[in-house]
């Protein structure tokens, strides 16, 4: 096993000088006047049933997961009124009222009659639920370098090398944070992160340039083919140093066969890449340069989140702080082999596609595994809910034995049997606007 830090070494010995290369005005003027018909390669968006399943899975687990947080988090150890978290709907990302979301899953929410107003339906942790958030607090522990580092990438992509909390809270989740990330993880790593205040904003801020982090997740991903190629490694020769960094595609049905695709792709990748963590300032903002560097923010962005998605609104919110063209929304919808936009729950998800395959996490982080656990006891109180059934027994050897094999996805049932992410439908294909103005159901908040 190659560890990170060789790796990350080997990276940057080796990209050096293929920086000082990019930066050279005379070899960006040559590059700038090359490529133009890029851009008029347009790709029409095409749902995918495989991956808006998983998208609507996951909605309903980070809501079951949100509201055990906040219950758990209670100052009060009486039940919480459902009036009370009524106006989280939005923020939960639900379709459906909060007190019904409640009421489907008596194996996580006990329903009991509130102490002075019996009539009220008032709600607190079954025993799976208390269990669950128990080995996530674990979980959460156990992670916290990991997921410094996931934080620290966040912040060194940034123009000012800081970030508004306002901006990384709903992000939080997303990254395996723990909801008291602020007060938790970052005051433990005073080596990484202070706090700023300016104005009525906090910031998180960088408090040094962590060099060794200063590696994307495609930089990593090629030298550890280098260092151990597969089969598809030596047979496209990417096994070796001078083979240019190159994006993975997964193009819907059809698209990837076509001819003006794969010499758009061809030119694309050898295009230089430029790592989310370089100074971009020299690069022309029209060119397809920047076009590219914007791809492999958002790349680098995706790559960082445990489930590998994100909803466009987060990204969006961190626009500026990122140097991101405009409209750089678009670049979903262009590169339709690289990412997934999906619009399920009422919401714009967008998705690495890289990161799935036949339905699940190709590289499942241990939270995300026991997220796929959770979803299991969710799907049991509905299934036994009209049988009487409203308690689920489980304990830590039952949490263990659920979903080992396949990644924590195998046995559960309701998951994604039957369903592959390439699964585009036929004749499900639109032009989706990228109008910065659009209104959607995201939240600024967990």
């Amino acid at each position: 096993m190659v560890s990170i830090g060789s790796i990350a070494a080997r990276v940057r010995f080796s990209y050096c000088s293929a920086s000082s290369h990019h930066h050279s005005p005379s070899a960006q003027a040559t590059l700038h006047r090359t490529l133009r018909f890029i851009t008029k390669v347009r790709l029409k968006w095409v749902k995918n049933r495989g991956l808006d399943h998983i998208i609507d899975r996951d909605t309903d687990i980070k809501a079951a997961a949100l509201l055990i947080d906040l219950i758990a988090r209670s100052p009060s150890s009486s039940p919480i009124p459902a009036r009370s978290l009524s106006h989280l709907q939005r923020n939960l990302g639900l379709t459906v009222p909060v007190l019904r979301f409640l009421r489907r899953y008596p194996t996580l929410f006990i329903e009991t009659p509130h102490p002075r107003y019996p009539s009220l339906p008032s709600f607190s942790l079954a025993a799976a639920a208390v269990l669950l958030r128990r080995r996530e607090l674990d979980l959460y522990s156990a992670d916290s370098s990991a997921a410094a580092s996931r934080l620290a990438r966040l912040l060194m992509m940034s123009r000012s090398r800081s970030l508004p909390f306002r901006a990384l809270a709903p992000l939080r989740y997303d990254l395996g944070l723990p909801s008291t990330f602020a007060t938790s993880l970052v005051p433990s790593r005073p080596d990484l992160f202070r706090i700023v205040a300016r104005g009525d904003q906090h910031r998180l801020t960088l408090v040094d340039w962590p060099s060794d982090l200063a590696v994307s997740a495609l930089q990593l991903r090629h030298a550890d083919s280098i260092s151990n190629p597969s089969y598809r490694d030596f047979k496209r020769g990417a096994f070796s140093s001078a083979t240019p960094l190159t994006f993975n595609m997964s193009f819907p049905r059809g698209y990837g066969a076509q001819k003006k695709v794969k010499a758009w792709m061809e030119e694309f990748h050898r295009l230089p890449y430029f790592s989310p963590y370089e100074d971009c300032s020299g690069i022309d903002p029209e060119s397809e340069l920047m076009e590219k560097r914007t791809v492999g923010v958002l790349h680098e962005i995706l790559s960082l989140m445990i489930h590998k998605k994100t909803k466009r609104n987060y990204i969006r919110s961190l626009r500026e702080e990122l140097g991101l063209p405009e409209r750089f929304t678009r670049i979903f919808t262009r590169y339709p082999g690289i990412f997934y936009l999906s619009m399920k729950c009422k919401t714009t998800t967008v998705m690495l596609r890289e990161g799935y395959q036949r339905g699940k996490l190709v590289d499942p982080h241990p939270i995300t595994l026991l997220r796929d656990k959770l979803f299991y006891v969710m799907r049991t109180g509905i299934l036994y809910r009209g049988k009487g059934m409203t308690k689920l027994v489980l304990d830590e050897d039952d949490l263990d034995r659920l979903g080992n094999e396949g990644h924590g996805e195998e046995g559960l049932e309701g998951g994604n049997e039957g369903y592959d992410e390439d699964e585009d439908e036929e004749g499900e294909c639109y032009e989706v606007e990228d109008d910065e103005s659009e209104s959607e159901s995201d939240s600024d908040e967990d």
